[in-house]
């Protein structure tokens, strides 16, 4: 990086922390710090919950998803304009009206305190382990890239955030998710631009696209129902709509963000915001990743992207096969050049009958050699490091930015990268902070103080979860494809979490102890499932939503059927009165 990209960075930062210094002025009441008076405007709520989704885990995990597997991780989405129509439609108008501060607030009103505090502890405990993967993804990354101490890294992510977050509450949150969003959808655009720019004169953006179709990379439908592929119609939108439902109407990191809206109408609106953009965003960054894949066709890129163990290779006794294996793949990559550019030049106006059928079965045949050279090359570090998860997934992205793009440019995405990162952890850490509050301080440990009080203790949950998160990071650091790594560890959680209130919103007879034992059976079918079948993480979110609804509704009737709990019907100021 040149001295212009630092300052681009520097500059990006100063600006963000400034906007949560700014508004730390106007958070004195609870209110305002948690939820910013229930007053800001749709098109910045739904711009704050799409920059809370797009984490870094997206910038360099998404990208190396469509590098490697090409448009099919969009069927991951497919379930969420669903949910969020019908989270619209249900929980938005009930939370809102219900004048809570945490949607585990509305449990203790409908079954007990114990169902209340045992999904909100699910909730710290899921949120900020996936919080510190989140941080691990851009600082194991950038660590590698550039040389930098990982520790270091990842405090310049964590630190920054935790004292805005802090400082500032959610209208800090929110407003800085806004300018971060700006950042992120300009240095994607910068990407992809800089991709097709990138690609020889005599090869078109649709020669290269069907290019990379000949491999499979355009292929964004599966519509094979089979519960153990991962990324399939069926399993985005039934798996998908079970996780967005659990995420967007039961996670207190996505709650707290609707909740600070002006009204019912605006609420729904900034759902319906990410219902529909949310899928042209991600295919946007997936589409990046395809034009990183056609880049490299034409441009030679390492053998393996991740060179974090090349010394330790270099000076094992395979030193000499690895080299082997080096010269191998340059030979690969040059054939398969040769082949691409002969495919994107039979697709051409006037090319022979049939010479369009032979080149691509030539470049498939090349593009295969390829990948078995680098799948050699992968096998043989694991070997020799002991490491059986090395995977250079999220190396992808990094390694061109830093290797291909011009001065100003690399700055932009590094600041696209940070952006996305710290919007994500700015919101989690504000609604851990939240229900670590409300849900736990003020609920069993201290019920009566006044507003100053409970912000203080507020700011320092934050800094406490914030500290957390960065312990987390450096164990998280090596997780194979992180955007995965995320969604799987909140697959553990999500449809338990999500069978809980549908119990408590949907099944007139269920009481506490039924929302209790099924809780705790969707946890340990969902670990079951997980640990002696093939089925892959997007239907652990109906398994465990399915389990809890069962299972909390027979010991519901069991038990005598539906209880109120001990505070139904009273406000949430009456109840900390």
């Amino acid at each position: 990086m040149q001295w212009i990209d630092w300052a681009i960075v520097a500059v990006y930062l100063f600006w963000i922390v400034w906007t949560g210094l700014r508004m730390g002025r106007k958070t004195e009441e609870l209110e305002s710090y948690f939820l910013a008076n229930r007053s800001l405007p749709w098109w910045a709520v739904g711009l704050s919950v799409m920059a809370t989704q797009l984490s870094a885990i997206t910038l360099v995990g998404t990208t190396g998803q469509g590098y490697n597997a090409g448009l099919s991780f969009i069927q991951f989405y497919f379930g969420l304009p669903l949910a969020m129509i019908i989270l619209s439609l249900t929980v938005v108008p009930l939370f809102r009206r219900a004048n809570i501060y945490t949607a585990y607030e509305y449990l203790e009103r409908r079954f007990d305190s114990k169902t209340r505090l045992f999904t909100s502890l699910l909730f710290l405990l899921s949120r900020a382990m996936a919080t510190g993967v989140v941080i691990a993804a851009p600082s194991v990354i950038l660590s590698v890239i550039f040389g930098w101490n990982l520790t270091l890294t990842i405090l310049a992510f964590g630190i920054p955030t935790i004292f805005y977050t802090m400082k500032g509450g959610v209208q800090a949150v929110t407003w800085a998710d806004v300018k971060q969003m700006v950042v992120i959808v300009g240095g994607l655009s910068a990407a992809a631009v800089a991709l097709i720019m990138g690609l020889p004169d005599d090869v078109t953006v649709g020669a290269a696209l069907r290019t990379a179709g000949a491999v499979g990379k355009m292929q964004a439908l599966d519509f094979t129902f089979d519960t153990s592929t991962t990324y399939t119609f069926w399993s985005g939108l039934i798996g998908g709509l079970f996780l967005s439902m659990s995420y967007f109407g039961c996670d207190q990191s996505q709650v707290q963000r609707y909740l600070t809206a002006k009204s019912v109408d605006e609420a729904r609106g900034s759902l319906l915001m990410s219902a529909f953009w949310k899928i042209p965003l991600q295919v946007l960054v997936l589409m990046v990743g395809v034009l990183m894949f056609v880049f490299f066709l034409f441009n030679q890129g390492p053998i393996l992207f991740k060179n974090t163990y090349l010394p330790a290779v270099q000076s094992s006794t395979r030193a000499a096969e690895y080299a082997g294996l080096d010269r191998e793949y340059a030979q690969a990559f040059e054939n398969r050049k040769l082949a691409a550019r002969a495919m994107a030049a039979a697709q051409a106006d006037g090319a022979p009958a049939g010479a369009a059928s032979f080149a691509r079965s030539e470049f498939v045949r090349n593009d295969t050699a390829v990948r078995e050279v680098r799948a050699k090359a992968t096998a043989l570090v694991k070997d020799v490091t002991g490491d059986p998860d090395y995977n250079d997934t999220n190396y992808v992205f990094p390694t061109f930015v830093t290797e291909h793009l011009p001065v100003g440019l690399v700055g932009l995405i590094i600041a696209a990268i940070f952006a996305a990162a710290m919007s994500t952890i700015a919101a989690e850490l504000s609604s851990l902070a939240t229900s670590s509050v409300i849900d736990i301080y003020r609920r069993h440990l201290k019920p009566e103080a006044d507003d100053a009080h409970y912000v203080t203790v507020s700011k320092w949950a934050t800094l406490f979860w914030g500290l957390f998160a960065c312990f987390v990071a450096t164990f998280a650091a090596e997780m194979g494809s992180l955007i995965e790594a995320v969604n799987v560890l909140g697959s553990y959680f999500y449809g338990s979490i999500l069978g809980v209130f549908i119990l408590a919103l949907g099944v007139k007879r269920a009481n506490g102890d039924g929302a209790f034992v099924g809780l705790i059976a969707g946890m340990s079918a969902v670990w079951w499932v997980d640990q002696h079948t093939a089925t892959v993480y997007l239907w652990l979110n109906v398994v465990g939503a399915v389990v809890v609804t069962v299972v909390g509704t027979i010991v519901s009737l069991l038990t005598g059927g539906a209880t109120a709990g001990p505070d139904a019907g009273k406000s949430a100021a009456t109840r900390a009165a």
